[in-house]
């Protein structure tokens, strides 16, 4: 098991994570009444449409490029990790919406009508995950300090203990990479065990194909790996600086949300256009 030092990853890239004071509430009411997004924890796209997701700090929105984002649903619970898995399927965490009657932790929901409605599926007021993958039908969350795994969404497997902020599996399921303060670690046994970490820091990673692996670091910065995370080539800086999510669609379209947008890459990372932008 891989131990981590320093300073820590989630303390890099504390506007990836949810925290709450009365200006924040204050800023959440707005940006829910408004169609504007604030505080970004995850992208996806639905492979049924095409479909932007945004999961947000109060709520889950879609967004495309020339229009307000809109709210789905009228859940604003924080969704703070959050994965699509099929078409018109995702899987999320967070926190209950306050005054929603649901809890604090929310533990693993799932929506199969493309995030209108939601169903408890496993851990409700017991487990809070921060970052979630999925490959070949089995769900890789990272709780509580831990890799936790499920492939029915009911049971988990606890694994191993380290302090990440992101997760992402390749395609086949057979390598699990975890971003880390010293720098991106792999796992070959499915989050049991991970090995010594590879430099450069990456604060988030997405892995949509074998040979394309894409990092983002904690300065913006995106990079590319056709080795699986051993070595890294740079591509461009993303605007905005400070990221919030990555999510990689394949090799060529890659979404990214930093501190002033959500901005959308259709050649592979050499250039990116604001799909939405962010209010602080």
């Amino acid at each position: 098991m891989h131990a981590i030092a320093g300073t820590s990853i989630v303390a890099l890239v504390l506007a990836a994570c949810g925290g709450g004071s009365s200006n924040a509430d204050t800023a959440d009411d707005a940006s829910a009444s408004s169609g504007t997004l604030f505080h970004v924890h995850g992208l996806g796209v639905d492979p049924a449409d095409g479909h932007v997701y945004v999961a947000t700090h109060n709520g889950l929105y879609t967004v495309a490029k020339g229009q307000k984002p809109k709210l789905l649903g009228n859940r604003e619970d924080d969704f703070m990790g959050f994965t699509v898995t099929d078409k018109n399927t995702f899987v999320a965490s967070g926190h209950g919406d306050p005054g929603s009657g649901r809890p604090g932790n929310l533990g693993l929901i799932e929506t199969k009508d493309a995030g209108r409605t939601w169903t408890s599926r496993s851990l409700s007021g017991k487990a809070d995950f921060h970052s979630m993958d999925s490959a070949k039908g089995t769900v890789y969350g990272y709780e509580g300090g831990r890799i936790r795994v499920s492939s029915n969404l009911e049971s988990w497997d606890d694994r191993a203990k380290l302090e990440a902020l992101d997760l992402a599996v390749n395609p086949s399921g057979s390598k699990l990479l975890a971003t880390t303060a010293d720098g991106v670690v792999a796992s070959t046994d499915g989050g049991q065990t991970f090995g010594k970490a590879v430099k450069p820091l990456q604060a988030f990673v997405s892995w949509p194909a074998e040979k394309s692996l894409f990092g983002i670091s904690t300065s913006g910065e995106l990079s590319s790996s056709a080795d699986g995370g051993t070595s890294w080539k740079k591509l461009t800086a993303v605007p905005g600086g400070q990221p919030h999510a990555l999510t990689a669609v394949n090799s060529d379209h890659i979404l990214a949300a930093t501190t002033t947008g959500v901005y959308e890459s259709r050649d592979g990372g050499k250039t990116f256009s604001e799909l939405a932008p962010l209010t602080s």
